[in-house]
């Protein structure tokens, strides 16, 4: 059996590349079936390689001599910086040498070298970004987490099948409920493109459950579908969440010798709380909708967010994502 090869932008993030090499190793501590090939300047991935004493030989290096800031424009980022890391993976994974690309980098330029130089599924419309979010009744795929600001009617139903098909093939859900983000309940809430929506997805195959407003998104539904626009600032909100309830729980079970007796013997409990939602543990975000696997990690990253969105990635190509996407999309 034949490793499962994935392509590395080493450049991407606020931490790279030192954290985007960190998280490798820690990906290839776990998984020996995985084959890494880190694209970016390769004489900064090798210091980085160097420092921690790790094994060179456990990884591939592709040099590119630019990066892509989160500064720069998407568009022209993606046609004139051709020697950037993430320029470089995009035209790999177009030339079936990898099976996905792993990125930190700048949002913008990824959907737009998605779609130009990998190609959306054919009957695709617009790509979208799935986030998962953990909670005590189960997890929820926020789809579009941030590439899409304003969306049609179609756009929304399409969200709506790519998650659907995401969290039956990472999850085995077999009919995954599925949500429309509202401000109401009813189904005359919304603006034209929602109610219009609304009234499609009625009328699908789907598990339609109808609208979900705010307080309903975590746990009630297996997919809630969205714009970018909305989608990202929940994301930003809900992975806040986590650090802020600890720090206040810190708080309280520090203010005298009882409530800190209390906090030592529950301590080990609060870490599981605040792990359960941690971004760094359950973050990466897939964009559905192209021809290859593309992953996206939040520009924060540290190693242990790398090495995790990378297991993810692992567990999309097994579970052959992309061909069930294409399959639903043929026409």
């Amino acid at each position: 059996m034949s490793k499962n090869s994935i392509i590395i932008d080493a450049m991407g993030g606020d931490n790279a590349p030192c954290a985007v090499v960190d998280g490798c190793y820690q990906a290839l501590a776990d998984l020996k079936d995985i084959q890494l090939i880190l694209v970016g300047h390769k004489g900064r991935i090798l210091e980085c390689i160097e420092q921690k004493g790790y094994d060179r030989s456990l990884v591939e290096i592709v040099h590119a001599e630019d990066i892509i800031t989160n500064h720069d424009s998407p568009v022209e980022a993606v046609k004139y910086k051709t020697d950037s890391s993430l320029v470089k993976c995009f035209h790999m994974l177009k030339s079936k040498e990898g099976d996905a690309v792993v990125s930190a980098g700048n949002s913008g330029a990824m959907l737009t070298g998605s779609v130009m130089l990998v190609g959306r599924i054919d009957g695709v419309k617009r790509p979208a970004l799935g986030a998962v979010l953990p909670s005590p009744k189960g997890k929820t795929l926020l789809i579009d987490a941030g590439l899409n600001t304003n969306c049609r009617s179609e756009n929304y139903v399409q969200f709506a099948r790519f998650g659907s098909i995401y969290m039956n093939a990472l999850y085995d859900i077999k009919e995954p409920t599925v949500r429309l983000l509202n401000v109401g309940a009813e189904e005359a809430k919304g603006n034209d493109d929602i109610k219009e929506a609304f009234q499609i997805l009625k009328n699908t195959d789907l598990n339609f459950l109808g609208n979900a407003e705010g307080n309903e998104i975590l746990g009630d539904s297996d997919v809630v579908a969205t714009n970018g626009y909305t989608g990202n600032a929940i994301l930003k909100f809900y992975e806040s969440c986590g650090d802020v309830f600890f720090k206040f729980l810190q708080k309280a079970f520090t203010k005298n010798i009882l409530t800190k007796a209390s906090y030592f013997m529950i301590k080990k409990d609060l870490k599981e709380f605040k792990d359960s939602i941690d971004p760094d543990i359950h973050g990466g975000a897939p964009v559905l909708g192209i021809k290859e696997l593309v992953m996206k990690s939040h520009g924060s990253s540290i190693g242990k967010t790398f090495k995790n969105v990378i297991l993810k990635t692992n567990k999309l190509i097994n579970a052959k994502i992309v061909t069930k996407l294409q399959n639903e999309f043929v026409t």
